[in-house]
């Protein structure tokens, strides 16, 4: 590359010079390239640990002039190559120009001039965001392209200096950090050392520190474990670590390849030297932490922080924290944990100003808002600056609700588009929406409980006296979004919220007020686009909607049932990607009990999308992750408990149904609404806490257990008998408790205490361990779901295929990887297109075209050199039999296993279907469209005819019969497709030890096929005048039918009834000569007939080609319309040839391509000192 002109003083100090003229010098640096002995080693070692390569390439162009001794670096380059073409540049273009000149300053002049105009032309074509990144950057990421052989599309994120452990040695050098892998090099006294990982391979990533390994980081995939230690600052390196494998897990969990953020900001100073991609990765975890700290949407982005004081009216002091401004809202946290919290939307924002600074409150700003309350915020170091980025903010926000619903944003998940709702009054036939059906304006409860008219007493007071401490507490610390947040706040939540307040402060704590908010009118749309459809998520919905609180009166109506089901729709609705999930259910009607349709569905958002992330999809992702977490809690708090729960199997039985309903399933619901009241103020914290004092009041028990089912009679009677005394709710009996009540009732345990002292003995949970934690089960999880997946296809495919267990699962591996390499790289469709979560196992990954070609070349036994792109080409089109330009691992097998494991029969029949249409495109046989006759001989055209139930059952019945084609079911070959079968024919045998007697035995092969084709077009032509007995006793009829038992043996037979066949039609051969010499026999006839001896690629059997038959010549621009031959035919005639039935009987050894493939993804060697290495793998 030309890079700005750099002096150089010392233009031979670890340089040696290849190439000079009187203006410019070529040279090379020492320690790359061939030779350079001691020298040359050290050199290389001291780039590679200095990172002096990553800044200086191994290539360089030196501008000089006569009598001066400075030198100016203009060209740099990576490989002799791209120097070379530089260098001949300059020669071609600027020598004789210089050669004019009188100056040597004006020289200098020109060529620096001339060099700076040629750099400032091609950066007019890059001006995009990879241009932020620094030139150091850039030259690093060139060279972990070329040193991994990466293509462009993979971006560097960082790379740093460190030692990978290989055994009980450290190897000194680099690793880097892409978006997609993990790559390591290094290069030390002539030994190299090169790792590559992709992160959808990591199974775990752990920092630690051993005896053996001092602070290190251990990558482990599913084979290894790598080792990586002598960072200069591991804890960043380990953190972008973690963020790189979290994007690979939602590639394998979404099918989301990774999108860069091009809207960034410019780098400030102390961020010139990082990269793009390393900022837009900082902001989105600061971005991540932000919004699950205030529980705000999916699109708040953070624009910045500072620190602040805020004044406390309740406490009339100063605390000291952080300001958050981001596009909708500003936040503050104090130092101290849970001192004060508070979240301003800008939408109720009325005045921001900046009050008199004085020495007592320094840069003070104050903020009021529409509801009459003023916040003061100060010492804030740059307030001008602050202000004005309010002040845009405010700008940019509606200052009233947007009324016309037109303009509300669609889900961004939703992808369906919208139908036109039914009219009012009309009901769709097999579908479940009536617009007559009542509808809760309200809390279900409050309709509900009004005709409870027993006297609670003193339950009523309690219920009172709480209502009035939080009517207390908003008084002081206000009510509504901009309340302040506080440790009472705390308190009177544990104490239990007050089913009267219940809907308004979950929907305040869990962020779904501010949500609704922003978004009016959404709901009541989305009801009309959803409901009246039929789709698999709203059969769901509809089965589940009885079992849903049937103990409840709420749910013992139509009026329920029905809110439940526009909810569930909806939110199915909006988000295709989750649907509907069994438990979605309960929780759902839990939540229309206190609050409207409205306010549940955005409850239910704020809770399938930000506080319970993936627990409610097809493979409950979240809540097996969360089993983890609970399992790992466990063994640190309670370790002799966890010892033999894990010998039981109990903690991964009973997590996973206490979690995905928040133990509304399986305590009473007085009891466990109390649990949701926790969840919504605290998240996730608030059900570990509550689970492991559960466990902690059974650990007697459980020890002495026996067995897990003991265990679990233990566990479920406990939480049956978990009860609140306090509800003014009617009493609703729980079906669980009256199952499992025994003769001896057990002691009740009062839901407060049980909350208090989950608070008590298990308080100290912090949320950020339990996301470290999440992370690290998440990899685990997810790689065990891809497991189950892969057994899952192996097995459904096993009995179809050839291939061993172990063959299958490696193939499986192979073409997954391929998939997943469209979400890195492009391809002509993205893999999210091509990934449909809801579809089997076997049919989620699909490959194109593309991909299929690579997987052919390094796998495919039949080696075609430069035919091999064709050949596998047309195989996919066979395969595609529904034509989307995709194929499963289903069909990929198929094609594979035929031409390793069938016998002769099969792998000719492939071939030979390979070459006939749809493999076939009209591109590579002009006359494809002319062979359809072939094909369509035995299609008789049918009646329209009404197709019944019985039809479709038929249909049905026959696709899963197991198909057995008959070679005889097999269409007729035209001329052109044989040539084209003779073409792929030579180029297989071309790479063969037996290349020769190959070629000898299909060029026989093909003569004799052209004279069978002749004989069969007399008869065709003549087949109307000729006399019935002629047509039964037709000698081509005895050639084209044979039976299958004559096909298993007796080729000695066969050819003899070719050549009485051929006798019988008194066929007249003239041997025609060759291109190149006249033929003087038979035998040379038969070897020559096709090609000429001296060339036997594809490309010399070309249109002027001459063919043999009947004393005609017929050359490939013409071919004979006429002219046809059978499978049967072309079988029975390689079967003459010994030297063609070994080479179709021949076995290949799939595992040595396997292997050869995963070389190329993980390559781990060591090689001798060079800066060009060949890192082509051979593939056969």
């Amino acid at each position: 590359m030309w890079i700005t002109p750099e002096e150089v003083l010392l233009a031979n100090a670890l340089w040696v010079s290849e190439r000079a003229n009187p203006f410019f010098i070529l040279q090379r640096r020492k320690g790359h390239g061939k030779g350079g002995g001691i020298t040359g080693l050290l050199v290389g070692t001291l780039d590679v640990v200095l990172d002096s390569s990553a800044r200086v390439a191994p290539y360089r162009i030196l501008h000089q002039t006569g009598d001066s001794q400075i030198y100016w670096n203009i060209a740099c380059g990576s490989s002799r190559k791209e120097i070379t073409v530089h260098w001949e540049w300059l020669e071609a273009n600027l020598l004789q120009t210089l050669s004019i000149f009188d100056n040597e300053e004006d020289i200098t002049t020109f060529v620096k001039g001339k060099i700076q105009g040629i750099i400032a032309e091609e950066n007019k074509s890059k001006q995009t965001a990879e241009d932020e990144d620094p030139g150091k950057f850039r030259e690093a990421e060139q060279k972990m392209r070329k040193l991994f052989r990466m293509p462009d599309e993979e971006k560097l994120v960082n790379y740093y200096s460190c030692s990978y452990w290989k055994g009980r040695v450290p190897r000194q050098g680099w690793v880097y950090l892409s978006v997609n892998h993990l790559c390591f090099y290094s290069f030390l006294l002539g030994k190299e050392v090169t790792l590559v990982v992709q992160w959808t391979d990591v199974t775990q990533l752990e920092k630690n520190a051993t005896l053996l390994f001092p602070e290190s980081i251990r990558v482990s995939t599913r084979d290894t474990e790598h080792y990586f230690s002598m960072f200069l600052n591991i804890n960043d390196t380990f953190k972008l670590m973690e963020q790189l494998a979290n994007i690979a897990m939602r590639q394998l969990l979404d099918n989301e390849g990774f999108a860069a953020d091009l809207s960034l900001p410019k780098p400030c100073k102390n961020l010139k030297n990082v990269s793009a991609l390393k900022r837009d990765l900082d902001a989105r975890a600061k971005n991540e932490r932000y919004r699950a700290q205030f529980r705000l949407t999916a699109d708040e982005r953070l624009d910045g922080h500072t620190d602040c004081t805020l004044w406390t009216p309740f406490t009339k002091m100063h605390v000291i924290g952080q300001m958050f401004v981001s596009n909708n809202y500003i936040c503050f946290a104090s130092r101290e944990e849970d001192l004060c919290q508070l979240i301003i939307p800008l939408r109720e924002v009325s005045i921001v100003e900046k009050a008199d600074s004085s020495s007592v409150l320094p840069s003070p700003l104050s903020i009021s808002t529409k509801n009459k309350m003023t916040f003061l915020f100060a010492n804030l170091r740059d307030r001008d600056f602050l202000v004005q980025r309010i002040s845009d903010f405010l700008q940019r926000t509606p200052d009233r609700v947007r009324s016309n619903s037109k303009d509300l944003p669609e889900s961004p998940s939703s992808t369906a588009p919208f139908l036109t709702p039914p009219s009012p009054g009309e009901v769709i036939p097999g579908r479940y929406y009536n617009p007559n059906l009542p509808t809760a304006t309200q809390s279900l409860i409050s309709i509900f409980q009004k005709n409870v008219s027993e006297d609670l007493g003193p339950k009523a007071t309690k219920e009172k006296m709480k209502e009035e401490s939080w009517n207390i507490h908003f008084f002081e610390f206000g009510r509504g979004v901009c309340m302040y947040r506080t440790s009472k706040t705390r308190e009177l939540v544990l104490l239990g919220i007050p089913e009267s307040l219940r809907g308004e402060l979950w929907l305040l704590f869990s962020g779904a007020q501010n949500e609704m908010a922003s978004h009016p009118g959404y709901y009541a749309e989305l009801v009309e686009q959803a409901m009246g459809r039929c789709t698999l998520a709203t059969e769901e919905i509809e089965r589940d909607l009885h079992r849903s609180m049937p103990e409840h009166r709420a749910f013992q109506n139509e009026m329920g049932i029905a809110a439940l089901r526009r909810v569930l729709t909806a939110y199915a609705y909006r988000n295709p990607n989750i649907g509907y999930c069994q438990a979605m259910n309960i929780v759902t009607s839990v939540l229309l009990l206190y609050c409207t349709e409205e306010q549940a569905f955005w409850l239910l958002v704020a809770l399938c999308e930000r506080m319970l992330p993936d627990y409610y999809n097809t493979r409950v992702v979240g809540a097996l992750v969360d089993q983890g977490v609970f399992e790992e809690l466990t063994r640190d708090c309670l370790p002799l408990l966890y010892e033999r729960m894990q010998e039981l199997g109990v903690i991964s039985t009973i997590s996973l149904s206490w979690f995905l309903t928040l133990f509304l399933s399986v305590m009473p619901f007085d009891s466990a609404v109390l649990m949701v009241d926790c969840f919504f103020y605290e998240g996730i914290k608030a059900i570990f806490q509550v689970s492991l004092a559960v466990l902690h009041a059974n650990m007697e028990q459980l020890l002495a257990c026996n067995d897990e089912g003991e265990a679990m009679t233990i566990l479920g009677r406990y939480l049956d008998n978990v009860v609140n005394k306090q509800t003014v709710s009617a009493p609703i009996p729980h079906l669980h408790a009256l199952l499992t009540s025994g003769d001896e009732p057990p002691p009740e345990i009062d839901v407060f205490e049980l909350i208090k002292t989950s608070y008590e003995k298990f308080g100290s949970l912090r949320a950020d361990a339990i996301e470290q934690m999440r992370f690290r089960h998440r990899l685990k999880v997810i790689q065990s779901l891809e497991d189950t997946a892969k057994r899952s296809v192996v097995r459904s495919i096993m009995t179809d295929s050839a291939f061993s267990l172990d063959e299958l699962e490696e193939l499986y591996v192979l073409f997954k990887t391929k998939h997943i390499l469209s979400c890195y790289w492009g391809a002509s469709t993205t893999a999210a297109e091509r990934h449909d979560p809801s579809l089997a196992y076997l049919e989620q990954y699909r490959i194109d075209r593309g991909q299929f070609s690579q997987l052919f070349a390094a796998l495919g036994p039949w080696a075609c050199g430069a035919h091999t792109s064709t050949l596998a080409a047309r195989l996919f089109r066979l395969l595609d039999q529904n034509k989307d330009g995709l194929i499963n691992f289903k069909e990929f097998i198929t094609g594979l296993s035929g031409m390793y494991h069938g016998d002769m029969t099969e792998k000719l029949k492939l071939l030979y279907k390979m070459h006939l249409p749809p493999a076939l495109c009209p591109e590579e046989a002009e006359s494809a469209l002319e062979a359809t006759q072939f094909f369509t001989d035995d299609v008789t055209p049918q009646e329209d005819m009404v197709k019944d139930y019985k039809y479709y059952l038929r249909m049905w019945a026959r696709e899963k019969e197991t198909k057995k084609d008959s070679i005889k079911d097999l269409p007729r070959m035209n001329q052109e497709q044989f040539i084209e079968l003779c073409k792929t024919l030579y180029n297989m045998f071309s790479e063969d030890p037996l290349e020769q007697e190959l070629y000898h035995a299909i060029a026989t092969v093909a003569s004799l096929l052209l004279r069978i084709g002749e004989v069969g077009k007399k008869f065709t032509n003549n087949g109307a005048k000729r006399s019935e007995g002629q047509c039964t006793t037709s000698p081509v009829s005895n050639v084209a039918q044979p039976g299958k038992e004559e096909l298993a043996g007796e080729s000695s037979s066969r050819e003899a009834q070719v050549t009485k066949a051929l006798a019988e039609a008194q066929l007249d051969v003239t041997l025609l000569p060759s291109s190149e010499e006249e033929v003087k026999d038979d035998t040379s006839v038969s070897s020559y007939s096709l090609v000429s001896a001296g060339s036997l690629q594809c490309e010399d059997i070309a249109d002027d080609t001459v063919l043999i038959g009947c004393g005609d010549q017929y050359r490939g621009s013409c071919p004979d319309g006429d002219w046809s031959i059978t499978f049967e035919q072309v079988l029975a005639s390689l079967l003459t040839e010994p030297a063609l039935v070994d080479y179709f009987e021949k076995k290949y050894d799939l595992r040595a391509r396997v292997a050869a493939c995963r070389a190329q993804r993980a390559v781990e060697r060591q090689v001798s000192s060079s800066s060009e290495h060949d890192f082509s793998l051979p593939l056969s």
